[in-house]
C-alpha cells in the first residue's frame, strides 16, 4: 500500500517541506539535510505485515527477490513504480565465535552487507536512488566516491541505461573497486585531492538539474539503506539486539539504520531500539571527536556546535578515509535516538580485528573491521557486557581491497599507516618441491596453528 510522503528539512528552526519529485539534495532555504517523511498515520496490522514480508521470501517476483523492495511498504514509491534492481539485500547474518572470543563476548553476529551484488552496502541505497533518477527522467547520474559508491552507482546506472559519471581521488581508490566502475561503463574522472574535495566538486556540478547526484546526501539513498533494519529484524525473529555497531565514513549508513529502526519502532513492529555505535579510524575521525571517552563515549553536550572536519584524513581503510562526512547531523541524531556511542580505533586495532574476522571464515574490507575493533574496546572498558546481544555490520567484501590483505600478511605496506606487529599475519612459505620438505613444514605449521 502506497503511503504519501514529502521531503522535509531536518533543521528544527527551518522545517521546510518539498514534494517528492522536487530534485534537490539539501534545503533550498537553509542548506540543511533532507529527510523523506512518509505518512504512516493510517492504521497498520503489524502481524499481517510481518507475515507478508515472510511470504515474499518464497516469491519469484522481481520486487520480492530484493531485500529492499520486499519491504516496499516502508518506501516512498507508488506500488507500480518501475524499479531498478539487482536483487540487492538478502545478506547473511553470520555467527562469529572466534571474533566473539577476541572481543570478550559470549557471542557475536556479523551482518555482512559485503554480500550485496557489487560487494558493498551501497547497493541497498542505490536501487532506490537510481529508481528515483529514472522516475525524474535523468540522463546522467553522478557521485563522488572512495570506490564502493562508484562501483554501485555504475552497476545500477548500467541496469537503467542511464549515463554515469564518477569523480574519485586519484591514487586513493583500490584497483578492485575502480575495476568495477570501469567494467560497468561509467565515465571515471580522477582528480587531485581527497574524497572531500571530490564531494565538493560533485555538489557544485549537481546544481545543474540535468545531473542527478547519488551520494548519501540524497535522501532517496537513505530510504533504501534503512530497509536493512527490517531485514535484520526478520533474521532475528524480531528480537531487538542490545548493540548495533557500524563503521563510520560519510555516515549515510548509520543515518539510514537509525531512521530505519526509529520507523520500525514508531510503526509498532519493534518495542525498543538497539544502541547504535559508530566506529571510525583514528586518522579520519571528525565524528568520533564529538563523543567523550570519559563519559562512556556518549555525545558531548555541545556536539552540534563543535563539529570540525579533518582536513587531511589518514587511514588505509580507504572506504572511510573521509574528513568531512556530509551526513554527520543525521548520524548524531541516530546515536542520540538510540542512546548509542561513537569512538575511533587505531590502524593496528583495525588490522588485527580484520584478520580475526578472517579467522571466522568470513572476511571483509578494512573499513568493516572497525566494528570488531570498536566492540573489543567497549567490552574491555566494561561499557558493553560480555553477555549482551551484539550485531556488527560489515559494509564491504574482502575482495574490495586485496592489496591491504596481502600487505598485512606479508608486512609490505612500506610508508603506509600499518599495525606494528601483525599478530595474525599469515605469509606464504617457500619450500622445496619434495614430499619430505612439505610434510615437515605442514607438521610444524599445524602445531603452531592449533585452532581453539
Amino acid at each position: 500500500m502506497f503511503r504519501p510522503g514529502l521531503q522535509r528539512c531536518i533543521e528544527p528552526r527551518c522545517n521546510a517541506t518539498y514534494a517528492l519529485n522536487d530534485q534537490l539534495y539539501v534545503c533550498s532555504l537553509c542548506g540543511g539535510l533532507l529527510d523523506i517523511e512518509t505518512d504512516f498515520s493510517a492504521p497498520l496490522n503489524t502481524t499481517a505485515l510481518k507475515q507478508t514480508w515472510n511470504e515474499r521470501l518464497a516469491s519469484s517476483d522481481t520486487r520480492d527477490r530484493s531485500g529492499v523492495w520486499r519491504h516496499r511498504e516502508l518506501l516512498p514509491f507508488a506500488d507500480q513504480t518501475p524499479i531498478v534492481s539487482l536483487a540487492e539485500g538478502n545478506t547473511p547474518l553470520y555467527d562469529a565465535p572466534r571474533s566473539a572470543a577476541y572481543c570478550g563476548l559470549q557471542s557475536l553476529l556479523l551482518k555482512h552487507q559485503g554480500c550485496n551484488p557489487t560487494g558493498s552496502f551501497k547497493d541497498t541505497g542505490m536501487t532506490t536512488a537510481v529508481t528515483q533518477a529514472q522516475l525524474l527522467g535523468s540522463q546522467l547520474v553522478a557521485c563522488a566516491s572512495t570506490g564502493n559508491t562508484a562501483a554501485s552507482l555504475a552497476a545500477y546506472a548500467a541496469r537503467a541505461s542511464i549515463q554515469c559519471a564518477i569523480i574519485v581521488p586519484q591514487g586513493q581508490v583500490s584497483s578492485a573497486k575502480l575495476a568495477q566502475a570501469l567494467d560497468y561503463g561509467a565515465i571515471v574522472l580522477e582528480i587531485l585531492g581527497n574524497f572531500d574535495r571530490a564531494m565538493g566538486v560533485i555538489r557544485e556540478l549537481a546544481e545543474d538539474s540535468s545531473i542527478y547526484l547519488a551520494n548519501s546526501i540524497n535522501p532517496f539513498r537513505i530510504e533504501g539503506q534503512k530497509t536493512v533494519a527490517a531485514e535484520l529484524m526478520q533474521q532475528l525473529d524480531w528480537r531487538v539486539p542490545d548493540q548495533l555497531v557500524v563503521p563510520g565514513g560519510n555516515l549515510g549508513n548509520s543515518s539510514a539504520l537509525g531512521k530505519g529502526f526509529k520507523e520500525l519502532l514508531d510503526l509498532g513492529l519493534i518495542d525498543c531500539l538497539p544502541q547504535i555505535n559508530i566506529i571510525q579510524a583514528e586518522g579520519a575521525a571528525p565524528f568520533a571527536r564529538l563523543f567523550d571517552p570519559r563519559d562512556k563515549y556518549r555525545p558531548r553536550s555541545d556536539a552540534l556546535s563543535k563539529f570540525l572536519p579533518v582536513e587531511q584524513p589518514q587511514t588505509r581503510a580507504t572506504a572511510i578515509k573521509i574528513g568531512a562526512p556530509v551526513s554527520w547531523k543525521k548520524a548524531l541524531r541516530a546515536v542520540e535516538w538510540t542512546n548509542g556511542r561513537a569512538l575511533a580505533v587505531s590502524e593496528e586495532e583495525l588490522a588485527e580485528a580484520k584478520a580475526m574476522i578472517g579467522r571466522d571464515g568470513i572476511g571483509c574490507e578494512p573499513a568493516s573491521a572497525t566494528t570488531v575493533a570498536g566492540i573489543k574496546r567497549l567490552v574491555s572498558a566494561g561499557i558493553v557486557g560480555k553477555e549482551e546481544k551484539v550485531i556488527a555490520v560489515l559494509t564491504g567484501h574482502l575482495l574490495k581491497d586485496t592489496d591491504y590483505v596481502i600487505g598485512y600478511h606479508e608486512k609490505s605496506n612500506a610508508g603506509q599507516p600499518e599495525p606494528r606487529t601483525g599478530a595474525y599475519s599469515n605469509h606464504p612459505i617457500a619450500v622445496e618441491a619434495t614430499r619430505d620438505a612439505i610434510l615437515k613444514i605442514l607438521e610444524r605449521e599445524q602445531q603452531k596453528r592449533q585452532l581453539p
